[in-house]
């Protein structure tokens, strides 16, 4: 038996191919490559070209393979993108993501781990670490289309012969620690990406929005999360749902967090490289403190986080981005070649 993963080309999904594959597991990926790279799915997994979204591919999918579970990671996850253009945020992760339920409903597959977001949560009157059953309050596009998926899901749960785990992601960085996948999409947004990548040169600062948060430092605090640990809580939910597992909602983070600043500091110290930094007033709706309760996740699904070192986070990111750095001046050096030989 298979597992697909959708959106298997992306960050989080192609460390999750690589994970599946080194335990063992048959993987199919489906990727539309939108913001995905071909070249980061490993060359074992089966790969095909198109979008979630498309009924008559689904079914193909589904036919060729014996697959009994399905990650879904494909959808949009730029919080300004989806005030910008907020239909297709909706298409992408509510509609598609209807889509693809129903086709794994219809194909009787049972399991389904699904990409979720703590933007769900929104604002909270505390600075306490949030737990699954705190308000919802998704402030973004992007917060609603997942969480309107979530809700479809139990839905399809409470209808059908179907379990799904929806993991609610607190902030993500790092790479994979032998260094064959790594966050690589062009003009990212998450602070320490964009941090690695002012190390190195190739951004010209770093804007800091608010420094007056009721803080330490007065910046923002966030609870970052190591991709393989995310990875690992993935693994666990299958483990969980093919041992029968009920329908189940969990935090992803570490319990912790550490400030805008602090990130910066790490940044600086592993790679031995300064940047220049902007500072600029807080964006409306940016909460001064969101950190994960991840009590349900270890206790239900027996996940145990390895690489909560804000330090290996950054040092594990800042080494992918060197990688990239040499990759895309080797291609630049090519494309030079072969313009000059005709």
């Amino acid at each position: 038996m298979a597992v697909l993963v959708t959106g298997g080309a992306g960050y989080i999904g192609s460390h999750m191919v690589w994970s599946l594959l080194d335990g063992g597991e048959a993987v199919v990926v489906l990727d539309c490559l939108s913001t995905g790279f071909r070249w980061a799915v490993a060359p074992e997994a089966r790969f095909y070209f198109g979008d979630v979204g498309d009924r008559a591919l689904l079914q193909r999918v589904f036919a060729e393979n014996e697959i009994d579970s399905v990650v879904h990671f494909a959808g949009s996850a730029v919080v300004p993108e989806s005030v910008a253009n907020p239909l297709a945020y909706y298409e992408n992760n509510t509609a598609n993501t209807r889509t693809l339920i129903a086709a794994t409903v219809e194909a009787g597959i049972r399991h389904f781990v699904f990409s979720s977001t703590a933007a769900v949560y929104g604002t909270q009157d505390t600075p306490d670490p949030v737990s699954e059953t705190a308000a919802l309050r998704p402030q973004s596009p992007y917060g609603r289309s997942k969480l309107m998926s979530e809700m479809m899901l139990q839905d399809a749960a409470a209808a059908h012969d179907f379990r799904f785990v929806a993991l609610r992601y607190f902030n993500v960085a790092g790479a994979d620690p032998l260094g064959r996948a790594g966050q690589s999409t062009l003009g990212a947004t998450h602070l320490i990406k964009v941090a690695c990548e002012a190390a190195l040169g190739r951004r010209r600062k770093i804007d800091v929005l608010g420094t007056d948060y009721p803080t330490a430092d007065g910046t923002g605090v966030r609870d970052y999360i190591h991709v393989s640990d995310l990875v690992a809580a993935h693994r666990s939910a299958l483990a969980y749902l093919r041992a029968g597992g009920e329908p189940l909602v969990a935090n992803c983070g570490y319990g912790h967090g550490f400030s805008v600043l602090q990130v910066l500091d790490t940044v600086r110290q592993v790679s031995g490289r300064d940047f220049m930094v902007d500072y600029a007033p807080r964006r409306p709706g940016d909460p001064a403190q969101i950190v994960a309760d991840p009590s349900v996740a270890r206790l239900k699904l027996d996940w145990v986080p390895t690489h909560a070192s804000l330090e290996h986070i950054v040092r594990s990111a800042f080494d992918w981005e060197s990688h990239l750095s040499r990759k895309n001046s080797f291609d630049e050096e090519q494309d030079e070649r072969l313009i000059a030989n005709g």
